[in-house]
């Protein structure tokens, strides 16, 4: 059948082989459904992109893999897209795979398979594993560069990090948790989504070290490990608080909703709560006082970042040009910025259509 996408353009696209491409579009069988999900994906967004494509400038072929819940995924496709129709001279195309959950294999063979097809760069957001820093070694060997967002792997030779000072971010939230508390003794609830992400083990050291320093009276309950997702993160709360009683919440992975489920269900309100990310979920907390701050980062510039490195990479950008990583900010229910309102308001409309 005749289609508007040349077969080798949806099959670069969707990282799969035209035999594979060929068989969906003509309907045969003997096509695994994921494999057949991922070529329809492709084809939408060479539409989204379509327009790009008429503009001057070199195609970038740029492959984002994240290992993240879905609504930060969300957050990170939503930056990267509204500003990438503007990072002339180069027209970016990118080919997404995230999931909630990647195991270590998983994301190397990703990554694998980038190396085999060829890239123009990697923005990558996964654990920092000795077999994943071999796969990036691997990539930087085929002359891809790799981006690491908003936790980094600094082991490997990536070639930049843009995101977050997370060593900053864990020393603010220490300093506003021992404020917000003053002289009062008590647990501070803290919680990682996984171990292995180096972003969040850099909060919670940062954050540890200056609680120890400036606020010794706060002791810490770790109930790390629920991966941001809900059901997990609401297990390790509950196993973790036991009977104890809970004075402030550092939540550096997410799965807000569901750490604030778990202290209502033991009848708990600590004095606050500060979480990470104005994603869709957190602002509805913070909008019903469930969460007292959110250390926020400007993810669109962020993204920028990580795309004028690619740029820098390919000799289309200068070194003066290259856009620096977004520094923290402490919003509260009474300054949510209004861009941030609009956006989640319009996914939301879109949602209901």
């Amino acid at each position: 059948m005749s289609h508007r996408f040349l077969i080798k353009e949806i099959a670069l696209q969707a990282g799969v082989g035209t035999a594979t491409v060929d068989r969906v579009l003509n309907g045969r069988v003997h096509v695994r459904e994921h494999m057949r999900r991922r070529v329809e994906h492709a084809i939408r967004e060479l539409e989204q992109q379509q327009y790009q494509l008429a503009s001057a400038g070199r195609k970038l072929v740029v492959d984002v893999v994240v290992e993240a819940p879905q609504r930060f995924a969300d957050e990170i496709r939503d930056a990267l897209e509204a500003d990438v129709a503007d990072l002339q001279p180069a027209v970016f195309r990118l080919r997404y795979l995230t999931r909630e959950i990647m195991t270590t294999s998983e994301v190397v063979e990703a990554l694998h398979a980038i190396a085999r097809r060829g890239s123009h760069g990697v923005l990558l957001k996964a654990r920092d594993e000795p077999e994943i820093v071999q796969a990036i070694a691997l990539l930087e060997q085929r002359g891809i560069p790799v981006i690491t967002i908003f936790t980094d792997i600094p082991g490997s030779p990536r070639l930049a990090y843009a995101g977050l000072d997370n060593t900053i971010a864990g020393a603010t939230a220490a300093y506003l948790v021992g404020k917000w508390l003053g002289r009062r003794a008590g647990h501070v609830l803290v919680t990682m989504s996984h171990e292995r992400f180096y972003g969040e083990e850099q909060r919670l050291q940062s954050f540890r070290r200056v609680l120890a320093e400036r606020f010794p009276h706060l002791s810490l309950i770790d109930a790390s490990g629920g991966q941001g997702l809900d059901t997990q993160t609401e297990e390790h709360v509950r196993t973790a608080i036991g009977n104890a009683k809970i004075a402030a919440v550092y939540s550096m992975g997410g799965g807000n909703v569901a750490i604030v489920r778990a202290l209502r269900g033991l009848r708990q309100k600590p004095a606050c709560f500060i979480g990470h990310d104005l994603d869709r979920d957190n602002v509805g907390l913070l909008r019903d006082g469930a969460i007292d701050a959110i250390l926020h980062h400007d993810l669109r510039q962020d993204m920028r970042c990580a795309c004028h490195q690619i740029m820098h990479f390919h000799k289309l950008l200068p070194r003066a040009a290259v856009e620096q990583s977004s520094s923290v900010v402490v919003v509260t229910p009474e300054n949510i910025p209004q861009q941030i309102e609009s956006r989640l308001s319009g996914r939301t409309r879109r949602a209901g259509e």
